[in-house]
């Protein structure tokens, strides 16, 4: 990725006492489109700082004065987030080496290669790009617009740019709309964003993973139930339909819906009303639907498993999220902005990743999508011990992405719920036998399963799962 198309405009600050040098740098940092502020030393770059801050800072070592490694440690503790990258002669590089340990982001040697040092300034204005795009295809104007509604929506593609430009122009409306994409992808993030761009926005949004929940509870949380309907329902108990009421339901893994559910989900499309469980009477209900799956539904309606009449009333809009892979110059983006977050979770000064590290993020191959990117980021924040995370760190989790520092408490409930799957696919998604292995009644054992997100389906065969219908 070249600078112009990452950092056009970008205000870098070039900080160095020999006048030609500045005067250089200066004109080949403007021609690639950068706005540059040249200053003479480390006091007046400070200052500078202070009334116009720069995206990124490029420094000689040598300067009069306060020299080069004593304005990084002043801008590591003041601006931790802010690159650097110092020039040096021979004499000192063990000093710079030492400074990119404690998380200079890099240095070059005089007389440097130009073009070594533009890809520098490329890979550090990706880490210290800002989260949103002033992009006004996604506010309709040229002027800095109101972008709250992007929160947590981190990209700096074009390819993403145009499906938040979509996103926001169906947010207006109170079509349905239907969400595809890989797992991990961001489907619920996106579903958000929709939520909070619509008239909706200061209603509900209530989201339900239709294939986490087991199929006998799935319809009195979708719909509620009255006091008796079934064994155990001791009270009445709204549904999440109704408690979307005023604003949007996002149904995740619609495609894992039961068939008798869908018929039901399909008449409150239709009438705009809900029967709770046990009930006799239906109950209007205004809500927003949106729906997601990462499963081919074309090909589970030609094999009955999806109503077709469901889904044209669901995919009105259809917005397809592409894999990360599919969209490689936002992983430093969105590294960065992990590394924000989780600096903060681990209490620890981490700006960001060394130049080689960013670049194997970049290349990995992440088949876990965004959420995969998330816990290489989070394991290699949890073991880092400098500023800037290195190379080795991130290989290493990339090597073993499940591994990560885990409490007690954290190792048992992945024993658990890995013991959970070992016998439910053993049982072939049987609950009664399952429980019965395990020695816990059947109604202790769907709990536990409901709490780690499981549900029997997703272990039969398909003939097992056509019996079970």
């Amino acid at each position: 990725m070249s600078g112009l198309s990452t950092g056009v405009g970008a205000h870098i600050l070039v900080i160095d006492d020999d006048h030609d040098i500045l005067r250089l740098l200066s004109m080949r940092l403007r021609a690639r489109g950068f706005r540059v502020s040249a200053v003479g030393s480390a006091e007046e770059g400070l200052a500078r700082i202070t009334v116009d801050p720069p995206r990124l800072v490029v420094s000689d070592i040598r300067l009069p004065g306060r020299d080069g490694l004593a304005l990084f440690e002043e801008l590591r503790s003041t601006r931790p987030s802010l690159p650097v990258i110092l020039l040096t002669a021979h004499g000192t590089i063990p000093d710079a080496v030492d400074a990119t340990s404690k998380g200079v982001f890099g240095y070059l040697t005089k007389p440097f290669d130009s073009q070594l040092l533009l890809e520098k300034i490329d890979q550090a204005l990706q880490l210290s790009a800002p989260s949103l795009p002033a992009d006004p295809t996604l506010s309709g104007s040229g002027a800095s617009p109101n972008e709250a509604w992007l929160t947590g929506v981190i990209f700096r593609s074009s390819r993403m740019a145009h499906l938040m430009a979509e996103a926001r122009m169906v947010a207006a409306s109170d079509a349905s709309v239907l969400i595809r994409g890989e797992s991990g992808s961001g489907k619920e993030v996106l579903a958000r964003a929709i939520h909070r761009a619509s008239p909706r926005a200061k209603g509900p949004f209530v989201a339900i993973n239709c294939g986490a929940i087991p199929e006998p509870l799935l319809e009195s949380e979708l719909f509620g139930h009255t006091k008796g309907a079934f064994t155990g329902a001791a009270s009445s108990r709204v549904g999440l339909v109704q408690a979307a009421h005023g604003g949007t339901l996002f149904l995740d893994e619609i495609g894992d819906m039961p068939p008798a559910l869908q018929v039901k989900l399909l008449r409150v499309l239709q009438e705009r009303v809900v029967q709770p469980v046990g009930a006799t009477k239906s109950e209007p209900v205004d809500v927003r639907l949106i729906s997601a799956t990462h499963r081919d539904l074309d090909a589970a309606m030609a094999q009955g498993q999806f109503r077709e009449d469901l889904y044209y009333r669901l995919d009105v809009v259809s917005l397809t999220l592409p894999r990360l892979d599919e969209r490689r110059e936002d992983v430093p983006l969105l590294a960065a902005h992990f590394v924000a977050i989780l600096a903060g979770k681990y209490k620890k000064p981490i700006s960001g990743f060394s130049p080689d590290a960013l670049e194997a993020l970049a290349t990995a191959a992440w088949p876990g999508n965004v959420r995969q990117l998330y816990n290489v980021v989070e394991q290699s924040c949890a073991l880092t011990s400098t500023p800037l995370i290195p190379l080795s760190l991130v290989q290493r989790a990339l090597r073993v992405p499940s591994l990560e520092a885990l409490s007690y408490t954290d190792a048992k409930q992945r024993f658990e719920r890995s013991y959970l799957v070992q016998l439910l696919k053993l049982t072939d998604g049987n609950v009664a036998d399952a429980a019965r292995i395990a020695d816990r009644n059947r109604t202790e054992f769907y709990r536990l399963i409901q709490k780690y997100d499981l549900t029997p389906a997703m272990f039969r065969s398909d003939s097992d799962a056509g019996a079970a219908r």
